[in-house]
């Protein structure tokens, strides 16, 4: 499956870790800063940092809310 580009829907490589083409980063961030975003995108990935698809099995659910109400009297 190929993913694609979120600004303009081109193509792009399935294990890029970030869903923007070169064209459209480099037109919405700049050049500099475009490469910054890649570069911290890719470590992230390389040391796990970046999971958007998976759930370890040691994350703790969310806490619940009680039913508490605020007055404001």
């Amino acid at each position: 499956m190929t993913k694609k580009c979120i600004y303009c829907k081109a193509d792009i490589t399935d294990d890029r870790s970030l869903d923007v083409c070169n064209q459209c980063g480099v037109g919405v961030w700049g050049q500099k800063m475009f490469n910054a975003i890649l570069q911290n995108m890719e470590n992230a990935k390389d040391n796990g940092d970046l999971c958007n698809s998976t759930v370890s099995s040691n994350e703790q659910p969310p806490a619940k809310l009680g039913n508490s109400r605020i007055s404001f009297m």
